[in-house]
């Protein structure tokens, strides 16, 4: 759904929500909240004083990231987080706002938003909503901290073999040191 925008992608990210019909109004509200619903994180973020370049640079590093960026009307995104998991930061939409959008990782739309207002200081980070919750400023810097998913998901795969590993070496060491002893006694036998 997210790679289909019945062409208002552009209204709805531009802030040209006014020039809108109430049916396109409706069909934007509709796609932000399906948006909304399947976002593993949104981060609020105040973009006042940015150029178009660097709000092209910026969605370029996120895009990077499998993140998008969008300029909201705040009106319109208060609605469409109804009954979304983007609820709990609903009295984030005041003034100036812009939502960046993770679908796969939350931990990788911190870091990117994060890493972006680093180098611009324009960039100000609001809070966000990362599955279901809201944290604020210093807990979105907190979680961007993380290692991504699949660094977790790998550390966690290892920390479950480390003792299975181990359980084996044992069980082969007894069968070899049980073997060993039974030919040592057959050859005792023997001889």
């Amino acid at each position: 759904m997210r790679e289909k925008f019945y062409g208002l992608a552009d209204a709805w990210s531009l802030g040209k929500e006014d020039d809108l019909n109430k049916e396109e109004k409706g069909q934007a509200i509709a796609e932000l909240k399906d948006r909304f619903s399947e976002a593993k994180a949104v981060i609020f973020t105040d973009y006042k004083g940015m150029t178009v370049a660097e709000l092209y640079d910026l969605r370029r590093l996120l895009r990077e990231g499998g993140v998008e960026y969008r300029v909201v009307k705040n009106t319109l995104a208060r609605i469409a987080a109804q009954d979304t998991p983007v609820s709990a930061g609903r009295d984030a939409f005041k003034g100036p706002v812009a939502v960046a959008i993770g679908y796969d990782d939350p931990v990788t739309a911190a870091k990117k938003v994060l890493e972006f207002s680093k180098k611009n200081e324009k960039l100000k980070l609001r809070g966000g909503v990362i599955e279901g919750k809201f944290f604020g400023v210093d807990e979105v810097k907190d979680v961007a901290t993380l290692p991504s998913r699949e660094v977790l998901l790998s550390m966690m795969a290892g920390a479950f073999q480390a003792p299975l590993s181990k359980l084996a070496a044992a069980l082969s060491a007894t069968v070899s040191s049980f073997a060993y002893a039974v030919h040592s006694l057959k050859t005792k036998r023997e001889s």
